[in-house]
């Protein structure tokens, strides 16, 4: 069987606790380089996987330009994404990036023409798109189970230590961009429509250190009088849950977005309540032998650019609102497409993984 081979670009936290512990669990994937600007660290995690080639950021065109990979995995701060991604569609290697996928929407606009002109794909990093519960949980809101879905409210936050480059200003960083946007992307997808309106409010306290936001408030106002509401925080204890609300019943997800636990749904339609506890899977290798299989079978990622541009374009009304105190308009088109079950990659998960 053919496997994908991805060059890992950045190798930080994510990319050693979840990225390439997963890849070895998908069948369809390998990875064959690592690009770092850390030569000792990226010496020892090639060691530990057994990658062949290892190079300099200095050195990313080369590696590019080399028949050493067939996709990268973008996994910098945040402002980096764009750079390094339309270097690699530019030079027909497909690119699986890290969410927020960009910083403004020009560079989202660029990343998708650089997808299009030379044909390779461009996914952004939504690893729930491919895990069970997260699926079944749109499939039973999709199936009419608690009538027409009117309110989401969700809860996302953990403590940040000081030192995490997610509360670097310069790189776009803060909670909204790290866990905020899977609570917009939830929202978007349990809607099956396009937030037109943002409105935010912003916290200061000891997690901010001086360059971003503890916490934020957020209220989105989707077609047909829907509401979304959330809260990102980097300063208050673990908490990872949604709650939608419907004319018919309602729908909580207990955890609900982080990767190291299993997702949980209560369901109540009428009278009639579902408990149901999902099997825990490989976020990092589902997305990856999701996306490996696109590019085997030719078929074009459901989390493509344009995916990707929708979350950044709300993003960007949301800190508009809680910057200015006023509501800000989101023009988005609705998507087409939406996760479904043929998404769906259950794997292990693995113990062995390098943390540096």
């Amino acid at each position: 069987m053919r496997k994908i081979r991805y060059a890992v670009v950045g190798a930080g936290w994510i990319t050693q606790e979840a990225f390439m512990p997963g890849v070895s669990q998908t069948g369809n994937s390998t990875i064959t380089a690592i690009v770092s600007g850390s030569a000792k660290n990226a010496a020892k995690l090639a060691e530990f996987y057994g990658v062949e080639h290892v190079f300099s950021y200095e050195q990313y065109d080369q590696m590019l330009a080399s028949d050493v990979a067939d996709a990268v995995y973008v996994a910098l701060p945040n402002s980096m994404h764009a750079d390094y991604a339309i270097r690699a569609l530019r030079a027909g290697k497909h690119a699986l990036v890290e969410k927020p996928l960009a910083t403004t929407e020009a560079e989202c606009e660029a990343m998708i023409a650089a997808a299009n002109e030379s044909g390779a794909y461009l996914m952004t990093a939504y690893r729930l798109h491919n895990e069970p519960g997260t699926v079944e949980v749109l499939e039973r809101i999709r199936s009419g189970e608690i009538g027409d879905p009117r309110i989401f409210a969700a809860v996302f936050s953990f403590v940040a230590s000081s030192d995490n480059h997610r509360l670097k200003a310069a790189y776009w960083g803060g909670p909204l961009q790290d866990i905020g946007v899977y609570c917009l992307n939830a929202a978007r997808h349990i809607f099956a429509t396009e937030p037109i309106e943002a409105v935010a409010v912003r916290s200061f306290g000891s997690a901010s250190v001086g360059e971003v936001e503890e916490s934020i408030a957020v209220t989105l106002r989707f077609p047909e009088g829907r509401l979304a509401q959330f809260i990102a925080s980097f300063g208050a204890d673990n908490s990872d849950f949604y709650h939608v609300a419907g004319t018919k019943g309602s729908v909580t997800a207990d955890p609900g977005f982080r990767f190291e636990t299993a997702v949980q749904m209560k369901l109540r339609h009428g009278d009639i309540r579902t408990e149901k506890a999902f099997p825990q899977t490989d976020h990092f290798a589902g997305q990856t032998a999701y996306f490996s299989d696109c590019i085997l079978n030719a078929q074009p990622p459901e989390a493509d650019g344009g995916e990707g541009f929708a979350d950044v374009r709300a993003l960007l009304a949301i800190e508009r609102a809680a910057s200015t105190g006023q509501p800000q308009k989101i023009d988005t088109p609705a998507r087409q497409v939406h996760p479904t079950a043929d998404m769906i990659r259950i794997l292990p998960t693995t113990d062995q993984r390098l943390l540096l």
